[in-house]
């Protein structure tokens, strides 16, 4: 797979020096990400706080979770020693949600051989990966390009320009519920963008890994006649799910990073609740 390892490639290529892991778990009930990363990580591990590293403070435009400068985020991976002949992998709890938002924010400014590790850290402890408390110590890169790749990312006007088109699908990667607009519990507007077709990411997630690829082309075989995919969420963050196993199935998905919080943010943009 092209954007996925598993945890014995992990296990099999753990002191390999090319490569660097990082750490994205997030936030469970009172412990942090980082104190979570503190109390044990994977051998080699670096913690990347999501708050920090991977959005910006939110503006009227740009959704909940608005991407970060990108000359700032390509500088920031540089701290954690990564360059162009690096191999990433990163993970987190295994909903694969923060670590698929790392892995496309990569991808977006031109970095090849990332990937994300299916199963995440809980499948590391059911295997009895090494864990350890130590903090690796890393050299700075200072050869790591950046190379936006617009062919990946839309923005709103984009989007709208998409609505009703016979050869472009929008993809809503939401839960059918806040989809159809019957729960809204974030966004002031409940409903989707007009034409969106739902898939909710979570449904991409069983017994804590991803599905195959081969059920991962059931799940999306309405998708394959389109000659474009564009996939959005609430604010930008668990549409990276879909976006990982879209682009694994060579489907050249591109996303409206802002998602449906950008969207209703313009005055005049129509949502539907069915």
């Amino acid at each position: 797979m092209k954007n996925i390892v598993n945890h014995k490639w992990l296990k099999d290529n753990l002191d390999k020096n090319s490569l660097v892991i990082l750490d994205v778990r997030e936030e469970i009930e009172e412990a942090s990400g980082q104190s979570l990363y503190n109390k044990g990580h994977i051998k080699g591990a670096q913690y990347v706080s999501f708050n920090d590293v991977m959005v910006k403070e939110a503006s009227k435009h740009g959704g909940r979770s608005p991407l970060p400068d990108l000359e700032t985020f390509t500088q920031d991976m540089r701290a954690f020693g990564i360059d162009d002949n690096s191999i990433v992998v990163i993970y987190d709890d295994g909903n694969i949600t923060r670590a698929g938002r790392l892995w496309w924010m990569l991808k977006l400014i031109g970095k090849d051989k990332v990937f994300v590790l299916d199963g995440g850290y809980d499948k590391w402890i059911d295997i009895n990966g090494e864990i350890t408390r130590e903090i690796p110590a890393v050299e700075k890169s200072a050869s790591l390009s950046l190379n936006t790749n617009k062919e990946i990312i839309v923005d709103m006007e984009y989007v709208k320009d998409a609505i009703g088109s016979n050869t472009a699908a929008i993809v809503d990667a939401r839960a059918y519920e806040r989809y159809t607009g019957e729960v809204e519990p974030i966004d002031r507007l409940p409903g989707h963008i007009p034409s969106a077709l739902n898939f909710p990411w979570a449904n991409l997630i069983k017994d804590g890994e991803l599905l195959s690829l081969n059920e991962a082309r059931e799940y999306f075989k309405e998708l394959e006649d389109y000659e474009e995919i564009i996939v959005y969420c609430g604010s930008g963050i668990t549409a990276s799910v879909s976006i990982l196993l879209l682009d694994e199935m060579g489907l050249n998905p591109k996303h409206y990073a802002g998602g449906y919080s950008d969207w209703i943010s313009y005055k005049g943009n129509e949502s539907v609740s069915e």
